[in-house]
C-alpha cells in the first residue's frame, strides 16, 4: 500500500515468510530520500514467528477489510455503539462480575463488582477509549479487570467531543475521584483507560496534582499519549488496525483542528502532560505494541516519566495493532489483561 505524508512516503507489503521477499511481485527493500528530508520507503514486512496462530488469522481478517469512505459523527457512534455491546456481553460472559448503573457526583458511571472479594476496600477508575468523541470501551476495559484483580471498577461515561470539549473530560474524572476519596483512601485507588481514556488518565493525575489533591496508588496508561503539539512518527506509519487501512498523515507543520483539544494551548500541561511536572506521579503502567499508531506517543510519555524519577513500566507486544486487548480470542490479550491486573494488584494497597 502506498502511504503519503509530509516526510514520509512509504510502500508495506506484508508477507508471511522472508522468503516471499524474493519470490512476489514487491520490490526489494529500498529508502530514498529528497533534500527537504522526505523518505520514499519500500518495505517487506514477514509477519515474526513469535506471534500467536490466534491473532495472525485475526491479523489477516483485517488485512482484508474493505476501505471506504470515512464515517461522519453519527455514524462512528453507531459503530461504536454496536461493537461495544457486543464486547461487552463477550467479556461478562468470559469475566463474569456484577453491574450496576448509577452515577457519581453527577456523572453517570458503571460499578463493576467482581462476584468475590466484593467487600474489598480497593477501586479503580476506568476510562473508556474512543477516540474522546464515542464510547468504545466502557465495560469492555473495566470487566475483565475487575475480574481478574478482585477490584470494584468505576466506569466512567465522561462528556464527549466535540460538544464537550477538553477540559469537560477531565473535570467529570476529577469530580468522580473526589466523590471516591470520601470512602476510599488515595492508597486504595487506581486510575485506567485504553487510547483517549489512557490520554485522560494521565491528564486527570496532573490535574489532581495541580489541585493539591492524594494522588492515587497506580495509573494504567494503555497505549495513550501525552503531547497533543507534536506528531509521534508511529501516527504516520500506521492505522488504527496497524497497517492495512486508512492512512491519515499529518503534516507536523499544520497540525488538523482536534475536536477534543479545541481551542486550548496544545501546550498546556493538563491537555499534553509532558509539559507538565510529572515529578511524584503514582506508579504507572504502559502498554502498546509494535504495528499501534500511538507506540511512539506511549514510548515518549513513558520515557518523560523516566526522567521525572518516576516508577513506570512500558510493555511492548509484538505485530499487534491499537488496543488489540479489546480481543478476547487473542492469546496475547490473555496475557496484557493478566499483567494488567496484577499491576493493580500490587500496587492499590487494600
Amino acid at each position: 500500500m502506498k502511504i503519503a505524508v509530509l516526510h514520509l512516503v512509504a510502500a508495506i507489503a506484508i508477507t508471511p515468510t522472508l522468503a516471499a521477499q524474493s519470490n512476489s511481485a514487491v520490490p526489494l527493500d529500498s529508502a530514498t530520500f529528497d533534500p527537504d528530508g522526505t523518505a520514499h520507503i519500500k518495505r517487506v514486512v514477514p509477519m515474526p514467528a513469535s506471534v500467536s496462530p490466534e491473532a495472525r488469522k485475526w491479523l489477516d481478517s483485517l488485512d482484508q477489510q474493505k476501505v471506504g469512505p470515512p464515517d461522519t459523527l453519527a455514524e462512528r457512534r453507531t459503530h461504536t455503539d454496536a461493537w461495544r455491546k457486543m464486547a461487552s456481553a463477550e467479556a461478562r460472559r468470559l469475566y463474569p462480575v456484577n453491574v450496576e448503573e448509577t452515577s457519581l457526583a453527577g456523572v453517570r458511571t458503571d460499578i463493576i463488582t467482581p462476584l468475590s472479594d466484593a467487600g474489598s476496600k480497593r477501586v479503580l477508575i476506568n476510562l473508556h477509549g474512543g477516540g474522546f468523541n464515542s464510547d468504545s470501551g466502557s465495560l469492555i476495559e473495566g470487566i475483565p479487570i475487575a475480574n481478574l484483580a478482585k477490584i470494584k471498577v468505576v466506569s466512567v461515561y465522561y462528556r464527549l467531543a466535540p460538544e464537550n470539549p477538553f477540559p469537560a473530560a477531565v473535570d467529570d474524572v476529577v469530580a468522580v475521584y473526589k466523590e471516591l476519596l470520601k470512602t476510599y483512601p488515595p492508597r486504595s485507588i487506581g486510575i485506567f483507560g485504553t487510547s483517549a481514556g489512557a490520554i485522560l488518565t494521565c491528564e486527570v493525575a496532573v490535574r489532581l496534582k495541580q489541585l493539591a489533591l492524594p494522588l492515587p496508588a497506580a495509573l494504567g496508561i494503555f497505549s495513550g499519549l501525552g503531547d497533543f503539539s507534536r506528531v509521534g512518527d508511529s501516527r504516520q506509519l500506521f492505522t488504527l488496525n496497524g497497517l492495512p487501512g486508512r492512512m491519515e498523515p499529518i503534516d507536523p507543520n499544520h497540525l488538523p483542528d482536534n475536536e477534543y483539544a479545541g481551542k486550548m494551548d496544545r501546550k498546556d500541561p493538563v491537555l499534553s502532560p509532558l509539559f507538565a511536572d510529572l515529578r511524584g506521579m503514582p506508579p504507572s503502567l504502559l502498554v502498546t505494541s509494535t504495528r499501534d499508531i500511538l507506540l511512539s506517543d506511549t514510548a515518549t510519555l513513558h520515557r518523560a516519566l523516566l526522567r521525572a524519577g518516576d516508577d513506570a513500566q512500558l510493555v511492548v507486544f509484538e505485530a499487534l495493532p491499537h488496543a488489540f486487548w479489546y480481543h478476547f480470542q487473542l492469546p496475547e490479550t490473555k496475557e496484557a489483561l493478566d499483567l494488567m491486573a496484577k499491576f493493580f494488584d500490587e500496587k492499590v494497597g487494600r
